[in-house]
């Protein structure tokens, strides 16, 4: 969804210079086309024997492992993570591994019963568990969500705090085009005279010169509620003549994420446990006239985009609609994206066990490592609570094509370059 920030060194910028020739504007991908089916699930192929392999990763190690093993299966199975798998194959289909599972997965309907979908996923698809560097099962379950923010079309004495479109004087290079090594390592800035620049911080960006004046798509009432709609990535806008605009991620300026709960706690003697957005915004509220240079404290910018009205939900990094409770943002250099994730963990605000078969369909500039998951929970009041208080101990198990190693993962995260 373009919530993952990258961070920019110098040696980094003079690749950049270097390899001027490179540089090409990013183009978002078309959301896909969904069809309905009336076929049987009674073709399926009989399962294909497995072995026991490893695929050593830079940052982790996948196992292959029977789905005996897997806990608890076949729960967490639902209609929605049947629908989002069909999303994922639209993608995935092209792929010669995924050809054959997707093309029969995309001939069967939107809507089957869970023990079809069991079946199907038994009769395809492999699970292998992750563990981490350093062999361990566990790590951090996390939540986002999509939200709800107000504004207008005109800028007002009310609605005041822009969203930028994605600017026209950005560039992207993409330093593997030229170098093996750095494959989904990109970096962006702007020319100024024959020269590369790192592009405008988010402090230049909202300070008195306003450098990208004219890209507003919509103005705002809350510049906090702002600053979170780029830490999600997409959202709504409930406008002043009743009209409700879709916002999604565009591109990003190259600057490096930071925490602006850090910067809370270190420079104002906030609790770290208390910086989470409702903290934050009534922080703002006593000290207006501290929020911007706290702001500040983050680099980094996200522009966004008009998105169609009709969607099932926001477009993620893979290019299709993220469902509620069935996709799940994740580090590509280590979890391809599109496949099915099977994710074991414990239910925010409670010890009760949950497990869920998501998709792994975006990417977020927190999200690094092997056993790391952002999961997605929809959109409203309710999605907001259960993603502020997702913060746990899981574990992660992709299922691929059986008979197929996952491949070795990317070196660098590509997913929001």
């Amino acid at each position: 969804m373009g919530r993952a920030l990258k961070y920019t060194t110098l040696a980094q910028w003079g690749l950049l210079s270097l390899f001027l020739s490179a540089c090409a504007t990013s183009v978002p991908p078309k959301p896909p086309v969904f069809r309905t089916y009336n076929c049987s699930c009674n073709n399926l192929p009989p399962p294909v024997p497995t072995a026991p392999l490893v695929n050593v990763t830079p940052r982790g190690y996948y196992q292959s492992i029977s789905y005996a093993d897997l806990p608890s299966w076949p729960m967490g199975l639902s209609p929605n993570s049947w629908q989002s798998f069909l999303a994922s194959c639209s993608k995935l289909i092209n792929q010669p591994e995924w050809n054959t599972p997707c093309t029969n997965a995309l001939q069967q309907p939107m809507s089957i019963t869970l023990a079809t979908q069991q079946a199907f996923f038994e009769a395809y698809l492999q699970p292998w568990q992750l563990t981490n560097e350093d062999r361990n099962p566990d790590g951090l379950i996390t939540g986002y969500y999509e939200p709800l923010l107000y504004g207008s079309l005109t800028r007002t004495q009310k609605y005041q705090y822009p969203i930028y479109s994605q600017p026209q004087d950005i560039v992207t290079v993409d330093l593997g085009e030229v170098v093996p090594e750095l494959k989904g390592r990109r970096i962006r800035g702007r020319l100024e005279g024959n020269e590369v620049k790192p592009y405008y911080s988010r402090s230049e960006i909202e300070g008195d010169k306003q450098p990208l004046k004219g890209h507003e798509i919509a103005w705002v009432d809350n510049e906090i509620d702002l600053f979170y709609l780029q830490i999600q990535g997409s959202g709504r806008i409930l406008l002043d003549n009743g009209q409700i605009m879709y916002v999604g991620y565009a591109d990003q300026n190259g600057h490096p994420f930071r925490s602006i709960a850090l910067a809370l706690h270190s420079q104002y003697h906030i609790p770290l446990n208390q910086t989470s957005y409702h903290h934050v915004k009534a922080w703002a509220e006593k000290h207006p006239k501290a929020v911007r240079k706290l702001l500040a404290e983050n680099p980094s910018y996200v522009f966004f985009k008009r998105e169609p009205d009709n969607l099932a939900g926001p477009i993620g990094t893979l290019g299709v609609p993220l469902l509620p409770s069935s996709a799940i943002a994740v580090d590509q250099r280590v979890i391809p994206l599109g496949v099915p994730v099977f994710l074991s963990s414990t239910l925010p605000l409670s010890q009760e066990p949950w497990v869920q078969l998501v998709m792994a369909q975006d990417t977020g500039g927190a999200i690094n490592g092997a056993v790391r998951a952002d999961f997605f929970w929809g959109f409203g009041d309710e999605a907001e609570k259960m993603a502020s208080a997702t913060k746990q101990k899981g574990r992660l198990w992709v299922l691929y094509p059986k008979g197929i190693t996952p491949p070795q993962p990317l070196s660098e995260h590509s997913g929001y370059n």
